[in-house]
C-alpha cells in the first residue's frame, strides 16, 4: 500500500503526478506521507485587518469578499478581490487561474485567509493567499497548528498549493493508517517513551501543539538516524569479518631510527593516533581508519611513521597524494630522513619520465623499493608492487571511490588502508560519512605554531596592504598571493590571475623582489622551477591560484593574501590559511573582497576573521550551507538522503541512535530475534532503495 503509485490517491492523477515527481520528488504514497512542513503556523490566532504591520511574514485573517475584479489584458491580466472585517479592508491579488479562482469566489460569504502582507503603494495586499470557506474548514485539521509545506511556483500554478497539499496528505493519512504499523523493537520504544509510528506521521503533520510536535519529530528522526547507523556497523561488521588483516607485530629498526632523529618532539595527539593505528595493525582485521587533523596537525609525519611499521614487518607501503605540488613536497622533505633511515623511497607523479619509471617499477617489483610516493599515477596499470601492506590516502575526498579501490587491489593480500583529511569534518557528519570507518583525530597542534591574524581588507585599503607586505619582505619574509580557480570560468580566472601577476610586478619591482607564479594551465616543469624558486626562498611572492590550497609547506612564508575571497568555501579560506604560520614568525591572512557582498560570503568572512580552529569552521559551514553542499563531502557522495534529521541540528538524537544501534547489534548481530523483524525489513527496503554506500574507505 505505501510504495503505491501516488497517480491513484484521489485528487491526483497522471498529470498531477508528473509535477509532484518533478517538482518534489513525489512517487509513491510513502514520499507523500514524507513531505513534512518546514514550519508551522499558530492556527489559534486571528489578526483583524487593522492589526496588520510590516514586519509579519504570514497572517490569518477572517473576513468576507467584497468586490471582485479582473483588470489589465493577456500576461498583464490579474484579479482584485476586496477582503474587509470590521476593521477595514485589503486587496487580495491573483495573477494566476484568474477565470478559475473569480467563478470560485463567493462575495458575502466568510473566508479565513492565510498569506503574507506587501505594501503596494500606500496600502497592503496579500498576493495569491490560501482562502477556505468557514463552512467547510477543518475537516482535515486536527490540531492548533498548520503545516506549511515545501513548494514551487508550479504546483502552486497548478491547484497542488499548501491548502491542497494538505487536504491530499490528510485523505492519505486515513487511507493508509492500518498500514503505518511499528517496526522498531517494542523494547526500544518503552524504554525510549516514544511515540508510535501511526500517531508520529499524524501528529508531524497535523500537531495539537509544539510539545506534541517535538515528540512527533523526535520519533521520526531517531527512527532514520537508528536506521542508518545499524546499517553502517553492520558494514563495518561485515567488512571486518570477511577482511583479515595482515597482522604486523615489529616494532623496528627502520620506525625506531627515523623516529630518534626527529628534530622535534611528537604532540600527544600525534603519539595517540600512532597507538591506534598501531593496534590495528596488531588487531588481525584489515585497518581501515579515517585520521582527521586541522592543517599543520603533524597528520604526514604519523602518516610516515606508520608506514615504517608495515616496513619493519617486511611489507612496502604507499603514499597518494591529490596534487603533483603535495606528492613532490612529501617525497623531498622526507627522502634524506628515510634514506639515513635504510628506506628506499621513489617518487610517481604524471611528470616522472619513462626512463625513471622502467627504475621504479622493477624496484618496485622485485621489493627493493620500501616506500612510494605519488599522484593517481600510482594506481596505473604498470605500477605492481611486490607486497604492499599499508596504503595512506591523503586528501582522500579528492579521489573517487573506484579509485581507491585500484589502490588496494595492488596488494596481494588486502593492505592496511589510512585516509588522511584536511578538511574538518564535524563529529555528525563523519559518523554519517564515514560510519563504518573508525576515525583518529589530531585535536592539537605542533608547540611553537601562533594563531594566524586574519583581516579583512576592500580595494580602497590596497595601497596600505601593499605598503605592509613591503615591510615584511623586507624582514626577510615571503608572501602567498592567491587568485580563485573555478572550473566553469577557468579562463576568465586565468585573466585575473595574469592581469594580478602584472599588477604585483609592476608594484613589486625586480630585482629587488623576485615574484614566481604557479597556475594549472603552466607545464609541470615551469610550475615545479617557480615553485622551487619560492621553497627555496629566492622568491619573495608566489601568485598562484588555489593549487597551492592543500600541503605546501614554507615556514617562512608569513602572509596569505586571498584574492576575490568571498569566491571561496569556508574549508578552502581555512586551507589556504593554513599555508602561512607554519614557523615560529608571527603571521597574517588577508581576505580581498568587492566592497558589496551577499549576506553568506559576509558570514563566511566574519567567521574566518573570528576563529582559527577549523573544526568550527566546519560546525559553522554545516549551518550555512548543509551536509551535501560542504566542500570536501560532495565527492565522497553524501551517504543518506535524510528526509527529517539535520545533521548540523540533530548531533545528539545521532549519538543517542549510534548508542542504541550499537546495543541492538550486540545482543542479536544478525536481527534473527522477532522482536527485530520489522527493523529487519527496514533495512532490506532501505539499502534496495539506496545502494550500497557505506564503502566508503
Amino acid at each position: 500500500m505505501l510504495k503505491s503509485d501516488i497517480k491513484y490517491l484521489k485528487g491526483v492523477g497522471p498529470k498531477k503526478k508528473e509535477l509532484l515527481k518533478r517538482e518534489i520528488g513525489v512517487e509513491s504514497y510513502l514520499d507523500l506521507l514524507y513531505h513534512f512542513p518546514f514550519r508551522y503556523i499558530d492556527r489559534t490566532k486571528i489578526y483583524t485587518i487593522a492589526q496588520i504591520e510590516p514586519t509579519m511574514q504570514y497572517i490569518q485573517l477572517r473576513g468576507k469578499i467584497g468586490k471582485i475584479q479582473i483588470v489589465g489584458e493577456r500576461r498583464a491580466k490579474r484579479l482584485i478581490a476586496k477582503f474587509w472585517d470590521s476593521s477595514g479592508t485589503i486587496d487580495l491579488v491573483f495573477f494566476r487561474r484568474v477565470k478559475s479562482i473569480a467563478q470560485w469566489l463567493k462575495p458575502n460569504v466568510e473566508y479565513i485567509l492565510f498569506g503574507k502582507p506587501t505594501i503596494f503603494g500606500n496600502s497592503y495586499n496579500i498576493v495569491h493567499p490560501e482562502l477556505e470557506l468557514v463552512s467547510e474548514r477543518s475537516s482535515h485539521f486536527v490540531g492548533n497548528m498548520m503545516g506549511v509545506y515545501p513548494s514551487t511556483e508550479r504546483l502552486k500554478s497548478n491547484a497542488l498549493g499548501n491548502r491542497e497539499i494538505t487536504r491530499l496528505i490528510s485523505s492519505l493519512l486515513q487511507l493508509t493508517s492500518p498500514y503505518l504499523i511499528d517496526r522498531l523493537p517494542a523494547s526500544i520504544i518503552a524504554q525510549k517513551k516514544l511515540l508510535s509510528y501511526r500517531e508520529s506521521l499524524n501528529t508531524i503533520h497535523f500537531p495539537k501543539d509544539n510539545n506534541s510536535l517535538l515528540n512527533a519529530q523526535f520519533r521520526l528522526k531517531f527512527q532514520e538516524l537508528l536506521l542508518l547507523q545499524i546499517h553502517l556497523l553492520r558494514q563495518k561488521k561485515i567488512r571486518e569479518q570477511k577482511s583479515a588483516g595482515i597482522v604486523m607485530k615489529k616494532v623496528d629498526k627502520h620506525f625506531n631510527f627515523f623516529y630518534s632523529a626527529l628534530p622535534f618532539e611528537l604532540t600527544e595527539a600525534q603519539k595517540r593516533v600512532i597507538k591506534e593505528i598501531r593496534s590495528d595493525l596488531l588487531s588481525g582485521v584489515q585497518m581501515n581508519r579515517l585520521l582527521q587533523g586541522d592543517v599543520g596537525s603533524g597528520k604526514t609525519m604519523v602518516a610516515i611513521l606508520t608506514a615504517l611499521l608495515a616496513i619493519d614487518n617486511g611489507y612496502q607501503a604507499s603514499i597518494m597524494a591529490p596534487t603533483e605540488v603535495l606528492a613532490t613536497q612529501h617525497y623531498y622533505g622526507n627522502r634524506e630522513k628515510l634514506s639515513a633511515a635504510g628506506v628506499e623511497s621513489a617518487l610517481l607523479t604524471g611528470s616522472t619520465t619513462k626512463k625513471e619509471r622502467e627504475v621504479i617499477f622493477e624496484a618496485l617489483k622485485n621489493g627493493e623499493l620500501h616506500l612510494l610516493f605519488g599522484t593517481h599515477a600510482l594506481i596505473e596499470d604498470g605500477v605492481e608492487f611486490h607486497n604492499l601492506g599499508f596504503a595512506v590516502i591523503d586528501e582522500q575526498h579528492r579521489f573517487g571511490v573506484e579509485q581507491r579501490a585500484k589502490l588496494w587491489n595492488k596488494g596481494r593480500e588486502l593492505p592496511h588502508i589510512l585516509v588522511m583529511s584536511a578538511t574538518p569534518i564535524p563529529r555528525t557528519l563523519a559518523m554519517t560519512l564515514f560510519g563504518d570507518l573508525d576515525i583518529s583525530v589530531i585535536d592539537q597542534l605542533p608547540p611553537g605554531r601562533k594563531e594566524v591574524t586574519t583581516i579583512h581588507a576592500t580595494d580602497h585599503r590596497r595601497d596600505r596592504i601593499d605598503k605592509f607586505l613591503k615591510e615584511q619582505i623586507d624582514k626577510g619574509r615571503q608572501v602567498f598571493i592567491v587568485y580563485p580557480l573555478i572550473k566553469e570560468s577557468e579562463k576568465m580566472d586565468y585573466k585575473n590571475l595574469q592581469e594580478g601577476y602584472l599588477s604585483i610586478v609592476e608594484k613589486f619591482k625586480a630585482p629587488k623582489y623576485i615574484t614566481a607564479v604557479v597556475h594549472g594551465q603552466q607545464k609541470s616543469k615551469d610550475k615545479a622551477h617557480d615553485m622551487e624558486l619560492f621553497a627555496s626562498g629566492r622568491a619573495h611572492i608566489l601568485v598562484s591560484t588555489s593549487v597551492i590550497e592543500v600541503g605546501v609547506d614554507i615556514p617562512n612564508a608569513t602572509v596569505m593574501v586571498i584574492e576575490s575571497a568571498e569566491r571561496f568555501g569556508l574549508s578552502q579560506l581555512h586551507q589556504l590559511r593554513g599555508r602561512v604560520g607554519r614557523g615560529s614568525e608571527e603571521s597574517w591572512c588577508i581576505l580581498m573582497t568587492g566592497e558589496k557582498l551577499s549576506s553568506d560570503s559576509r558570514k563566511r568572512v566574519e567567521l574566518m576573521c573570528s576563529t582559527n580552529d577549523g573544526f568550527e569552521l566546519a560546525e559553522a559551514d554545516l549551518r550555512l550551507r548543509g551536509p551535501g553542499n560542504m566542500e570536501g563531502t560532495q565527492q565522497s557522495g553524501l551517504p543518506v538522503n535524510l528526509k527529517i534529521s539535520n545533521l548540523s541540528k540533530d548531533g545528539i538524537i545521532l549519538e543517542e541512535a549510534r548508542a542504541t544501534a550499537l546495543q541492538i547489534l550486540k545482543d542479536d548481530p544478525s536481527l534473527q530475534k522477532e522482536e527485530n523483524r520489522g527493523v529487519k525489513i527496514s533495512l532490506e527496503e532501505y539499502v534496495d532503495k539506496r545502494g550500497e554506500f557505506s564503502q566508503i574507505s
